[in-house]
C-alpha cells in the first residue's frame, strides 16, 4: 500500500485562509476557549487520582472542578512520536513519524490541526515545545515561542487555543537529581520535599537509597510543575476566562525511569488526564471510557464547534461530534534513539496485549541517554553484584517472549505474563485479532526498514513486477494465533506493508527457512532484509543458507545487502559482510550507517577491522551511529 494514496483516499484537503470574524447573531453562545496544559514524562503520579504521598494540589483543585479521565493512554512510550500524534490527529506508524528524532514529509492534506481550529477564528498559540517530528507550518500557530500566550490575542472577543509546555519533570531532570538541596526547597515553598522512604516504589526497582532518592525527586518536580500549573489557572482566573474555557491537563508519555518511558507497559504510556469544562463535565467526576492521544485532534475541534477533517484517526470523546466509546487503544515502540525494535500493543480497560516481533532484541538494549543517568547506573550495579529479586529481574531476561498479556486489573505493574494460560485463550485471540486487524487500517509503516522509508516516502513504490514469487511453504504451526498459511497468503499478495509484516512474521519460526530463503530474492529488499535478518538470529548454518546470502550481498539494494550482512555475521561469517559494511560507513544514509555499526558491534572489538571502523564512526559529530560506536568501545560521550 502507499501511503500517499491511503492518506489522500482519507480526504481532508485544507482550504481558506485563516480568519477570524465575531459571533455576534442574538443568542448564540460563543465559541469556548481552550487551554492545554502538558508535562513531560509522568504517569498519573498526583494526588487527585489516588496516588499516596503526592503533593499535587493545584491540579487535586482541577480534578474536583473538572473529570480526571483513568484510561488515557499515549501512543508510544517517548514525547516525540506521541506529540506528531497529538498535532496532526494521526498515527504516527501511518505518518512514518514513529522513530525518535526522525524527520517526516507531511503528506499535502495533513497538517497542525491547530490551523483547522485558527480557520474556524481561533488564535492559537504554542509556549514553546514543538518537538513534532516535522517543522510545523508556519500557518500552524498564531504565535509559537516563549512568549505565546492567550493574552497576546489583538481582540480579547476572539476564542483562543493556547498550549503551555512544562519540562521541569522530564527524565533529564529526573535522572540527574538537578538541582541542590536549597534550591529545590526553595522551588517548592511553602511545600515540604517528598521523603524517599516514605514512598512505596514500583516492584520493578530495587530499593536502593539512590532508586529511592530519585523516585522522590521525581515526585518533587511533579509538585514544582503543580506550582507551574497553579499559576497559569490563576491567570486564567485573573482574566475572567474560566466559565468559558476548557482545560486539559495531561502528561506526554510515561516516567522519565528505567523500563517506564520508552515502554508500552502502562508505565509507558498511561499518562494522567484532567479536563475542566464547566457547565458540561460533571465536578469530580471519574471517566473510565479509553482515550488515545489520537482522540485529542478531533475532540477539540469538536468543542470548538469546527469540522472534523476525515482523515483525523481518533474519534472525539466530548462535543457536537462526539462518537461512542472506543473499545482498544493502540501503541507501538520502534527505534528509540539509536536502538530499534518493533513491538506493538493493544488494551481494552482490562487487558493488555503485547507483541513482540524481535524477541531476540532483549529489554535491555544499551541506551546512551538514559544510561548516562545514576538511576540506571545504580540498576546496573544491583544487577552485576546479582542483588535483583523477583521482578526486579525481568529487565535483564536475554530475549522476549513472543507475545505478552496482563490482566490489569489484577497485575496493574504488568508482572505476571499471562499469555500462556488456557482459561484466557479467548481474550489472547480477540485481541490479536483486533491488533491485526488495526495494523491494516492503519496502514502501519513500521516494517519498512528505516534505511529505505524516507526514499519511500518521497516517491511512489514502483510496485511488484507483472508475475509475483510464489512461496509455497506449509507447516502446522500458528504464530500469533494464525495458521502459518494466512501469513504465506500475506506474501503471495501485491499489498506491501502486508508482505512486509507477513515476512517479518514468518521469519519467527524455523520451518519457514526454505521461504526465508526464497525470499532472498524477493522484488521489494525489504522483504529480502527481514528475510536475511531473520535467517541470522534463526541460526540457519546451512551451506545453502551461506550462498544464498553471499548472492545477496551482490544486490543492489543496500538495504538487502545489509540484511545479509547482518546474517553472515550472525552465522560466523564475518570476513565475507565486512566489505559491505565498511563501504556502508561512508553512506550519507545514517540509518544504513546505523544498521551497519549494529553489525559491527554484533560482530564484536576481536574481529579484525571493527575496532577501526568505529574509531572512524566516533570522528561524526552527534549522530546515533556515533552512540553506538561509543557503546562498544567503551567511551562516555555524555
Amino acid at each position: 500500500m502507499r501511503r500517499r494514496d491511503f492518506l489522500l483516499a482519507a480526504g481532508g484537503a485544507l482550504a481558506g485562509a485563516p480568519m477570524w470574524t465575531k459571533r455576534s447573531h442574538a443568542g448564540e453562545e460563543p465559541p469556548p476557549n481552550v487551554l492545554w496544559l502538558t508535562c513531560e514524562d509522568i504517569n498519573a503520579h498526583l494526588g487527585c487520582f489516588g496516588q499516596a504521598g503526592a503533593t499535587t494540589p493545584n491540579l487535586d483543585r482541577l480534578a474536583s472542578e473538572g473529570a480526571r479521565y483513568i484510561n488515557a493512554f499515549s501512543v508510544s512510550g517517548v514525547c516525540a512520536p506521541s506529540r506528531s500524534c497529538l498535532i496532526t490527529g494521526m498515527y504516527p506508524n501511518t505518518l512514518s513519524s514513529q522513530h525518535m528524532r526522525c524527520k517526516t514529509p507531511l503528506p499535502p492534506n495533513v497538517t497542525c490541526f491547530s490551523e483547522y481550529l485558527r480557520q474556524a477564528g481561533y488564535y492559537c498559540t504554542n509556549n514553546v515545545k514543538t518537538d513534532y517530528q516535522f517543522d510545523p507550518p508556519a500557518s500552524a500557530w498564531d504565535e509559537c515561542s516563549k512568549e505565546a500566550h492567550w493574552r497576546n490575542r489583538p481582540d480579547t472577543a476572539q476564542p483562543f487555543f493556547a498550549v503551555f509546555n512544562q519540562t521541569i519533570t522530564h527524565e533529564s531532570s529526573i535522572g540527574t537529581l538537578f538541582e541542590s538541596d536549597d534550591v529545590l526547597r526553595q522551588r517548592l515553598e511553602p511545600l515540604a520535599p517528598h521523603q524517599p522512604e516514605a514512598l512505596d516504589l514500583p516492584p520493578c526497582f530495587p530499593d536502593t537509597p539512590i532508586i529511592r532518592r530519585h523516585w522522590a525527586h521525581y515526585f518533587d518536580l511533579i509538585t514544582i510543575m503543580d506550582k507551574w500549573a497553579g499559576g497559569l489557572l490563576q491567570q486564567l482566573e485573573e482574566d475572567g476566562l474560566v466559565e468559558n474555557t476548557i482545560v486539559f491537563f495531561f502528561g506526554d508519555n510515561g516516567a522519565g525511569l528505567p523500563w517506564c518511558k520508552r515502554w508500552l507497559h502502562d508505565r509507558g504510556i498511561r499518562v494522567p488526564l484532567i479536563i475542566r469544562w464547566p457547565g458540561k463535565l460533571a465536578p469530580g467526576a471519574e471517566r473510565d471510557e479509553l482515550v488515545s492521544f489520537v482522540d485529542f485532534a478531533p475532540t477539540v475541534l469538536s468543542v470548538a464547534g469546527a469540522k472534523v477533517p476525515a482523515h483525523l484517526q481518533g474519534r472525539a470523546f466530548l462535543g457536537n461530534a462526539e462518537s461512542p466509546p472506543r473499545n482498544y487503544i493502540f501503541a507501538a515502540r520502534d527505534r528509540m534513539d539509536e536502538r530499534y525494535d518493533i513491538i506493538r500493543a493493544i488494551r481494552d480497560k482490562r487487558f493488555k496485549y503485547i507483541r513482540n516481533y524481535e524477541p531476540y532484541r532483549p529489554y535491555d538494549q544499551h541506551l546512551v541517554y538514559p544510561e548516562s543517568f545514576p538511576v540506571m547506573q545504580e540498576i546496573r550495579r544491583v544487577e552485576k553484584e546479582g542483588a535483583l529479586e523477583g521482578a526486579q529481574k525481568l529487565f535483564f531476561a536475554e530475549a522476549k517472549p513472543l507475545e505478552e498479556l496482563y490482566d490489569t486489573q489484577a497485575d496493574p505493574h504488568e508482572i505476571q505474563n499471562i499469555a500462556g494460560q488456557p482459561e484466557l485463550a479467548h481474550e489472547l485471540s480477540r485481541l490479536r485479532e483486533a491488533l491485526d486487524v488495526f495494523l491494516d487500517e492503519s496502514a502501519d509503516t513500521g516494517f519498512i526498514p528505516e534505511i529505505d522509508l524516507q526514499a519511500w516516502l518521497a516517491s511512489a513504490w514502483p510496485g511488484p513486477p507483472e508475475t509475483l514469487p510464489v512461496y509455497e511453504f506449509a507447516a502446522d504451526a500458528e504464530i500469533f494465533g494464525k495458521p502459518v498459511k494466512d501469513h504465506v497468503d500475506l506474501l503471495n499478495g501485491t499489498v506491501r506493508l502486508r508482505r512486509l509484516r507477513a515476512i517479518k512474521t514468518l521469519g519467527l519460526v524455523p520451518e519457514a527457512l526454505p521461504l526465508l530463503r526464497t525470499a532472498l530474492e524477493d522484488y521489494d529488499p525489504a522483504v529480502a532484509f527481514w528475510a536475511a535478518v531473520s535467517l541470522g538470529h534463526l541460526r540457519d548454518g546451512s551451506p545453502e543458507t551461506r550462498s544464498a546470502l553471499l548472492k545477496t550481498l551482490e544486490r543492489e539494494e543496500l538495504s538487502a545487502k545489509l540484511g545479509a550482512a547482518r546474517a553472515l555475521v550472525l552465522l560466523g561469517h564475518t570476513d565475507q559482510a565486512m566489505p559491505v559494511l565498511l563501504q556502508t560507513l561512508a553512506h550519507e544514509n545514517e540509518y544504513a550507517r546505523l544498521s551497519a555499526v549494529e553489525t559491527l558491534e554484533i560482530a564484536g572489538l576481536e574481529h579484525p577491522g571493527v575496532r577501526e571502523a568505529l574509531e572512524g564512526v566516533m570522528n561524526e559529530k552527534e549522530t546515533y551511529p556515533r552512540r553506538i560506536a561509543a557503546t562498544v568501545l567503551g567511551v562516555k560521550i555524555r
